[in-house]
């Protein structure tokens, strides 16, 4: 997708030197908006992790810190959780001790869960969801996509900011012209992205 050698053609104004330096300066830029785009999905699919359609999974808890020794500790680095059944969740610390710190860490991460400690595990029931709570969630759901794809259209504003200071700077503006267009490729390509994890998280909501 990017400018590359082959597309050279000799001038009196362009030589070859300039031409590489040009293209690795564009180039840099378009392998940073795609970086930059990919941290955008990445967050939201950690934010699509903590929105839950009903179903027990450990991931329902990965947002939970628990107080280790004074540290804030993501509760999987303490105990371990597992899924029975659908609706059960267990975590089972690796220290006795930390049955109480786990509890109340479940208790403050405010998911709308109520741990149960039997002396040995940290029980979790999880409720079936209401046809009106799943619809707040995907309303939730959207709206993590649509800040996804604000992310996604500032990162093609940068990446556009310094094509135009790149050319402003001497770069040739049939090369600037090209990487805008790879920038708006690559901008579709994770709008559309989006648009397909979204489509999956609402299927996973709405399965009763």
């Amino acid at each position: 997708m990017y400018l590359n050698k082959t597309t050279f053609v000799p001038s009196k104004k362009l030589t070859l030197k300039n031409y590489k330096k040009m293209t690795e300066e564009i180039n840099f830029i378009l392998d940073s908006a795609k970086e930059a785009m990919n941290g955008s999905i990445a967050h939201l699919e950690k934010e699509f992790l903590n929105i839950r359609a009903g179903k027990a999974s450990p991931q329902m808890l990965g947002g939970v810190f628990v107080d280790y020794y004074g540290s804030q500790t993501p509760i999987s680095q303490v105990a371990n959780i597992n899924a029975p059944d659908a609706r059960t969740l267990t975590v089972t610390p690796w220290e006795k001790n930390m049955l109480g710190p786990i509890e109340k860490a479940i208790m403050i991460a405010n998911l709308g869960l109520n741990p149960m400690n039997n002396g040995e595990n940290i029980i979790i029931n999880i409720p079936a969801l209401t046809e009106e709570r799943r619809r707040d969630l995907v309303k939730q759901a959207k709206h993590e996509a649509e800040e996804a794809k604000i992310g996604i259209r500032n990162h093609r504003k940068d990446a556009n900011t310094d094509i135009k200071k790149e050319e402003k700077n001497g770069t040739a503006e049939d090369i600037c012209k090209k990487a805008e267009d790879d920038v708006q490729k690559l901008t579709d390509n994770f709008i559309k992205k989006i648009d397909e994890i979204l489509a999956v998280k609402e299927a996973e909501i709405m399965k009763v």
